[in-house]
């Protein structure tokens, strides 16, 4: 039978890290779903057509080593703005997210657009200065020097496009959770949100 919980917000929030420890509590299978429009994004930085390159997704494009770059992480996000590309993407989120078992996805519009009937939707969101460190210090420690400034630039307009779009835009889905992790541990956010979701399954 399957089982779905769905994962939204900005980036930097802790919904990656927390769904993957959600998955794993319960046995889950796990999608990060910006890993399809960072691969997308990928693609169109060596001049592919953006809907072409979500039509022709492989999944070992999921696994290019250079999918968290800055250069890329803005191409995810133009790309997730055109309606053709999200289309092409819908038909394998939703047939991942309804998988025997129970599946956790991870992303901008899964509790308002990929999986509306999700058994639980939790949106996962920090403050923007917060969210800049966070992502400030991961790009640092993996090499790059941006500085503070232009990650939190980065990461405002990227919400402005997330949210702004006409294609789904990123907002909590109506019967959504909110969870604040701005002062939250890794493991008080992963606590809350394990409470959270065993509270809706034994509901």
């Amino acid at each position: 039978m399957g089982f779905t919980i769905a994962i939204d917000g900005p980036a930097a929030a802790g919904k990656g890290t927390v769904s993957r420890a959600v998955a794993a509590r319960f046995g889950f299978a796990h999608l990060d779903t910006g890993l399809l429009y960072r691969a997308t994004g990928r693609r169109t930085l060596d001049g592919t057509d953006p809907v072409e390159a979500a039509q022709s997704l492989q999944a070992q494009d999921l696994e290019a080593d250079d999918l968290r770059g800055p250069d890329v992480t803005q191409a995810a996000s133009r790309v997730a703005a055109i309606p053709e590309v999200r289309q092409a993407l819908v038909d394998f989120q939703r047939a991942f997210a309804r998988r025997a078992g129970g599946a956790v996805l991870d992303g901008r519009d899964i509790g308002t657009v990929i999986c509306p009937e999700a058994e639980v939707k939790l949106f996962v969101t920090a403050s923007d200065e917060i969210r800049a460190e966070r992502r400030w210090r991961e790009l640092r420690d993996k090499g790059f020097e941006d500085s503070y400034g232009e990650v939190l630039n980065d990461l405002r307009a990227r919400d402005t496009r997330d949210s702004a779009r006409a294609a789904a835009p990123m907002k909590p889905a109506d019967d959504a959770v909110t969870l604040d992790t701005s002062r939250m541990s890794i493991d008080e956010a992963i606590a809350a949100a394990i409470e959270m979701i065993a509270a809706r399954r034994d509901a």
